[in-house]
């Protein structure tokens, strides 16, 4: 999927610069060739309306020395935010090559000139894609200097040339004014965002809570996550001001470096050091730095020996990166942003997370049942119109995390729009054999809600049961129209998919065998006093549900005589004169053990509430045996019921 430059760039995207007395050019980067041959390999352009072109450099280099996070300086743009992920990303070489693929042949040679084309590729991870994005060398300069991100190196033209290729992504250098260092660093590399409140006081007051998010971080930095955090403002007269403590409000910072420092000279042998908790900030500014304990010339610093600066790299100079205690860290940002690069791969000492994905969009549509935008929660007649996912939970328990992404809003902004939307997701508990969509709430179970955000990426950590789930991803409002990408990440492979159909098809086989003519939704709450023959303590228990052809098995609950089952099915029965049967069996070596057995004719007028039924052995007429199982029924002859 390739973004290509037209061979005119668009006013808009390239307007004079907002700076009082001066306007911009759009100045080529080098003098690749004498002018007769440049026409043969650039796109031709029109003169500049605000002066002649120009060439900055003879000697132009996107990287010289190397790639570093102290490579970008913030430019007139108030695009900190970006600044801040590009140093982030400027960490990790695994990560930025995918960002900028082949740079060596992309890098300027003055030995062989005849290969520069004056254009550029970069790559940005676009709801699920890598986005191919071709620019030309031209950027905005006035009087030969970059009016925007620029290095400290003035030939050197990686950053310049990234926020172009970033700014054309967005719709315009206009639409990076403002915006959030997580998104960034998520077009960068596809991780998935979570953010915390660290003002919350549980950070600030309770040092296990604090220690706990200083691992957490310290694991996330060392398996490639790219971390960055904020100060808040309380209103706009805040915004970019110093504190006491020289923090910029309102103002993005990347992490650097997360260490735990040893304080002291190391003892031979046996001897041990303290460890003290660091975390090392950059300013995209390239200057002004903290001013409190363990500032660069801070008296601090003495207590730790010569080679741990030497391993932390510890430089005395405004260059706008400083060390910071995690306590100290805590108590003056007010936000983080973790994204984290979930490690998919089996070639791997790390955990290794199974991944469901899904490209998606929220539509409107006249006709409820292709409707797919009913909004949030709270619009109960409308929320099960949205999109579907279903996903099952394999282990006992487990850890999921999901992720929502919706589609970058910003290139609308030359439409009066380009506000995000406020997105966010349920994630309901349903019957063990759901395979179509859900229609009302009857009988299903809110398991876990995300946050309501307008932001682009919306994440969720939780620990989920054994069972089958379906995420709703949704807009607050109904009726919005967007796309989104939604990711699923377990320790055990989930079978995630889309739910598309309401209800079973009409085949050739329904000639046959009849289509459903009844829905029946049975939960299987728990049974009690059931008499393992033979057995003193008890058996090992599990349930068997059956409806014509269709059976669901339970979980079997060792050495015992009740037991919780919390078993939910869902059955589309086309015979319905015949029963549902509800079977207890005992898990035995060589053949189980049947218990006895409840029969439903589950009729649509039959009442909902939980009800205590009293096993039998088989046949209608059979006599009774010990044990109960407690179960809720609930049936329709309209199969979108439920």
């Amino acid at each position: 999927m390739q973004v290509f430059l037209p061979s005119r760039p668009e006013t808009s995207f390239f307007g004079p610069a907002d700076v009082p007395g001066a306007c911009a050019q759009h100045t080529p980067v080098c003098r690749a060739h004498p002018p007769g041959q440049r026409k043969k390999i650039r796109p031709r352009r029109r003169e500049d309306t605000h002066g002649p072109q120009q060439e900055l450099f003879d000697d132009p280099h996107l990287f010289v020395d190397g790639i570093s996070h102290h490579d970008l300086h913030q430019g007139k743009l108030g695009n900190c935010w970006f600044v801040a992920a590009c140093s982030c990303l400027a960490l990790r070489k695994n990560l930025w090559k995918k960002v900028i693929p082949e740079w060596k042949k992309q890098e300027w040679n003055p030995k062989r000139p005849h290969r520069y084309a004056g254009i550029f590729h970069f790559q940005f991870w676009c709801l699920g894609d890598w986005v191919d994005v071709v620019i030309d060398d031209r950027l905005p300069s006035i009087d030969g200097n970059l009016i925007y991100c620029h290095s400290n190196v003035k030939n050197e033209f990686w950053s310049a040339l990234l926020e172009k290729a970033y700014a054309k992504l967005a719709g315009s250098y206009e639409a990076l004014d403002g915006g959030s260092t997580a998104d960034a660093i998520v077009d960068f590399t596809g991780a998935v965002a979570e953010s915390i409140d660290l003002s919350d006081g549980k950070y600030k007051v309770n040092i296990t809570e604090q220690t706990k998010l200083f691992e957490e971080l310290l694991k996330v930095y060392k398996r490639d996550g790219l971390i960055c955090c904020h100060l808040k403002v309380d209103s706009a007269r805040d915004m970019e001001v110093a504190t006491p403590m020289g923090l910029i409000k309102g103002h993005a910072y990347s992490v650097t470096d997360i260490r735990k420092v040893s304080l002291g000279e190391k003892t031979l042998c046996f001897g041990k050091t303290t460890k003290l908790f660091m975390i090392r900030m950059r300013n995209p500014w390239g200057k002004r730095e903290w001013r409190g304990a363990w500032n660069d010339e801070s008296e601090e610093w003495k207590k730790v020996s010569k080679s741990e600066k030497r391993n932390l790299g510890l430089t005395v100079q405004n260059d706008g990166e400083f060390w910071m205690t995690f306590e100290d860290w805590c108590n003056n940002f007010t936000h983080i942003d973790i994204c984290r690069m979930i490690n998919t791969s089996y070639l791997s000492q790390h955990k290794t997370w199974e991944k469901g994905e899904a490209h998606g969009k929220w539509t409107t549509n006249a006709d409820a049942l292709l409707n797919r935008s009913g909004g949030c929660f709270n619009n109960k007649s409308t929320f099960f119109q949205n999109p579907q996912y279903v996903f099952e939970v394999k282990k006992e328990e487990d850890e999921v995390l999901v992720s929502l992404q919706q589609e970058d809003q910003r290139i609308y902004k030359k439409f009066e729009k380009g506000d995000n939307f406020i997105i966010g997701f349920e994630i309901l508990k349903v019957e063990q054999n759901r395979r179509y969509r859900i229609h009302k709430m009857q009988g299903q179970e809110r398991y876990a809600s995300s946050p309501y955000m307008n932001l682009r990426s919306i994440f969720l950590r939780k620990v989920l049961k054994k069972g089958r789930y379906v995420i709703i991803p949704t807009t607050f409002r109904p009726g919005v129209t967007c796309e989104f990408n939604l990711r699923v990440f377990t320790d055990v492979a989930s079978n995630f998919r889309e739910l598309l159909r309401d209800k079973p098809s009409v085949t050739c086989w329904n000639f046959l065998l009849g289509y459903p003519k009844r829905v029946s939704q049975v939960l299987v709450q728990s049974i009690e006093g059931v008499d393992p023959r033979g057995k003193a303590e008890g058996a090992d228990l599990y349930i068997i549900i059956k409806c014509e052809n269709e059976s669901v098995r339970s979980g079997v609950h060792k050495n015992t005589t009740s037991a919780n089952i919390d078993v939910k099915v869902i059955f589309y029965r086309r015979r319905i004169s015949e029963p549902i049967a509800i079977q207890v069996w005992g898990s035995k070596i060589i053949c189980d053990q049947f218990l006895g057995q409840v029969l439903l004719a589950a009729l649509p007028n039959d009442p909902v509430e939980e009800q205590s039924l009293q096993l039998h052995k088989e046949g209608r007429a059979a006599q009774e045996m010990p044990g109960l199982i407690n179960v809720k029924v609930v049936s329709s002859d309209d199969l979108l019921d439920l």
